[in-house]
């Protein structure tokens, strides 16, 4: 089976590490892929949102499924283009169609879905520059601290939650009127503060049966003790110690099911991976965001806790047959940590030559290429070390263990991971 990877992250090459790992031996191909997906497969010099390209790579190397890792493809519509392309039709794509794809692409569609199924999430109300001036009335009736959202994709970093009211005034004005995040904060979601700790949920749905995936926790802020500016996510951890059967059946019942039976009641059409993000408030679950792909890192340590063939499931999932498989899921705790380049999220260098991988470590990359056959630094989040343990603590040490002798000029990870459980 030839398989078609469409990203360049840790996630994708998670993907291809799980995905080698079958007795099927898959042929992989990523697009564009980083210098671990080389070591795995074929790496097309492709972005995964020119779809005509992806088109004649499919049809290049005889393609069977694709797997779409990134969100922008899918909000772009790439599932609805291959379901209505003239040859290509037949190809499953492992992603949900672009309407679903709102879920994630707009946070006013997302937060709508949820009221209309009684999904439990934070109270909300949606602005535009139009009516700024509602808007910024409307954040004198509520209480700090105050939870400012693009409604658009803004790479991770269209959420503000600020504790001054006139902090949170100009940073209303800047998103509408000066269009901080540009198309993305052209109408901003004004939330109401949930306190509690987060963890992420993944499900896999073929549209008719599901299965969840191992549930993780990741940490955000690059400062330790959870300070600083946002990140992709600087690490995770799985499984979630508070995150215990009582409170897995609360999730399941309340937010699950009615997430799968809400796409049905909307005559949504979902072939794919339903992230979740979760709080918990006292021990009551909400939703705080839907993403319609596997969450980074998260899936450094949800994939490799996963003792599935990972072809037979996404085998399972394009012909509609999920209700048949059992997920099984390892007793061992996963732990990743993420090496990042010196001044990120703000501005970075890139071509930084990264020496001391170890060869038995499991280390994914993410922001890597290869130059003058040396491996160099090509992103924000370089790398991310997962180890793995009898529990979180063991996992973290063994995660840290495998950066020991890792180097790249400006290297950055957090130390403290876990510190909150």
């Amino acid at each position: 089976m030839n398989i078609l990877i469409l990203g360049s992250g840790g996630r994708e090459h998670t993907f291809c590490w799980k995905l080698s790992q079958s007795p099927q031996q898959p042929t992989l191909f990523t697009a564009p892929g980083n210098a671990g997906t080389a070591k795995l497969g074929t790496n097309l010099p492709i972005s995964p949102t020119d779809f005509d390209a992806v088109a004649n790579a499919v049809t290049k190397n005889h393609i069977n499924l694709i797997v779409v890792g990134p969100e922008a493809p899918l909000v772009e519509g790439i599932h609805d283009f291959f379901a209505t392309h003239p040859t290509l039709s037949h190809i499953p794509v492992i992603g949900p169609k672009q309407e679903a794809a709102q879920l994630e692409g707009s946070k006013t569609y997302a937060k709508a879905f949820m009221e209309r199924h009684n999904i439990p999430t934070a109270p909300y109300k949606q602005f535009t520059a139009t009516d700024l001036y509602e808007g910024l009335a409307y954040l004198e009736t509520i209480p700090a601290p105050y939870v400012l959202k693009a409604d658009g994709l803004a790479a991770g970093k269209g959420v503000l939650i600020l504790h001054e009211l006139e902090e949170a005034k100009a940073a209303l004005t800047d998103m509408l009127a000066n269009r901080k995040f540009g198309a993305a904060s052209e109408q901003v979601v004004i939330e109401g503060f949930l306190d509690g700790i987060e963890l992420s949920c993944f499900v896999l749905t073929d549209g008719k049966g599901h299965v969840t995936f191992p549930f993780a926790k990741d940490y955000k802020r690059i400062g330790e003790g959870d300070t600083g500016l946002n990140t992709g996510g600087m690490g995770a951890v799985s499984p979630v110690p508070f995150n215990d059967d009582i409170f897995k059946q609360k999730i399941d019942e309340r937010i699950i099911q009615p997430t799968l039976e809400g796409f049905k009641k909307d005559n949504i059409d979902y072939v794919g991976f339903v992230f979740i993000g979760l709080i918990r408030v006292g021990d009551d679950p909400f939703v705080i965001e839907y993403n319609v792909r596997m969450g980074d890192p998260e899936t450094q340590v949800v994939l490799p806790r996963i003792e599935n063939d990972m072809v037979e499931l996404l085998s399972a999932t394009a012909e509609k047959r999920l209700h048949e498989v059992e997920i099984n899921i390892s007793p061992k705790a996963a732990a990743t940590v993420v090496g990042v380049s010196g001044g990120y999220p703000e501005a970075y260098e890139k071509r930084k030559e990264i020496t001391g991988i170890p060869a038995d470590a499991l280390i994914f990359h993410a922001g890597t290429t290869k130059s003058d056959g040396k491996l160099v630094t090509n992103g924000g989040r370089v790398l991310a070390s997962t180890g793995f343990g009898t529990d979180i603590h063991d996992a973290l040490t063994a995660a840290y263990a495998n950066l020991t002798n890792v180097s790249f000029d400006g290297l950055y990870f957090r130390k403290d991971l876990g510190f909150d459980l």
